[in-house]
């Protein structure tokens, strides 16, 4: 079992930590081992597919506590809890915070390998939509005003001849910018133009700035 990918370590018992680091590297995973959260934050989030594994019990601080700092800050990364003390209500709080699993101690292997399997290819997902929205907002920020305005009554599904007379214009000059907004958003069809729209959360503001 191997994946691209870094997973995470913390732990503050050294027999867990490199127990861990030779099981995950043993099955080709690329590994991190961090004694305290302060550790993890010192080294940053690795900028590539990675995963958490987060003890919950901590000396001097609790894991749930750091897992839930992790979100406060806006710092995406799968966390997996482990726990020798693990109880329900424990269990609840770490997955309503954003958990992937929860693996009380002793784990399995296969298990834990599993679960990491997982948090990587979650992460590998968000990564790659992450990086495909910010192309297509880029896309969309070429675009001028006036081309902005003919993709928003396009893809409610208006004709150029329509779309001209609500914006008073003529219908070539529809067809030559609709052109420009196809190219623009690297559109193949006015289905993939509509998709775009959606994703990007683009409400028909031509609609409203005509009164239509």
């Amino acid at each position: 079992m191997t994946s691209e990918g870094r997973v995470c370590v913390i732990d503050d018992d050294a027999d867990v930590r490199g127990s861990l680091g030779s099981l995950l590297r043993s099955a080709g995973f690329e590994v991190a081992l961090y004694e305290t959260p302060d550790d993890f934050l010192a080294a940053g989030i690795p900028d590539t597919a990675s995963c958490l594994v987060l003890d919950i019990r901590l000396r001097g601080q609790s894991g749930l506590d750091f897992q839930e700092t992790l979100a406060g800050r806006g710092m995406q990364i799968p966390v997996i809890l482990i726990t020798g003390h693990g109880d329900i209500p424990m269990t609840v709080r770490g997955m309503k915070a954003g958990a992937v699993d929860f693996l009380p101690k002793p784990f399995d292997d296969e298990q834990m390998l599993a679960a990491v399997t997982a948090a990587l290819d979650a992460d590998r997902a968000r990564r790659a939509e992450a990086a495909g929205s910010e192309q297509l907002r880029h896309c969309y920020e070429r675009l001028t005003q006036r081309e902005r305005e003919v993709m928003g009554f396009v893809v409610t599904g208006l004709m150029n001849k329509q779309v001209a007379a609500r914006m008073d214009l003529s219908e070539i000059t529809v067809k030559i910018h609709r052109g420009n907004v196809m190219r623009k958003m690297e559109a193949q069809s006015l289905a993939d133009l509509v998709r775009m729209a959606e994703l990007l959360g683009v409400r028909d503001e031509s609609i409203s700035r005509f009164n239509i």
